[in-house]
């Protein structure tokens, strides 16, 4: 099952090639903006999914301490 899942990953001959050329398309000094563009936007994907994962947590906790008789059937 394993094995079926991993028969479509670029392997490290594809990942040199895909290395080559994104350095053809951007360049030597265009590289070091992308990946700074790259991490910035990981990073910022990052602080929003702790945010969400904080307020379903804060929600979740303010359920748990409403008293059973405060329940709208």
């Amino acid at each position: 099952m394993l094995s079926a899942f991993l028969i479509g990953l670029p392997g490290g001959p594809e990942l040199l090639l895909i290395a080559f050329v994104v350095l053809l398309l951007f360049g030597g000094k265009k590289l070091p903006e992308l990946m700074k563009g790259l991490g910035k936007g990981i990073r910022e994907f990052n602080n929003a999914k702790a945010n969400i994962e904080s307020e379903v947590r804060d929600s979740m906790k303010e359920i748990e301490k409403k008293p059973a008789s405060n329940k709208e059937d």
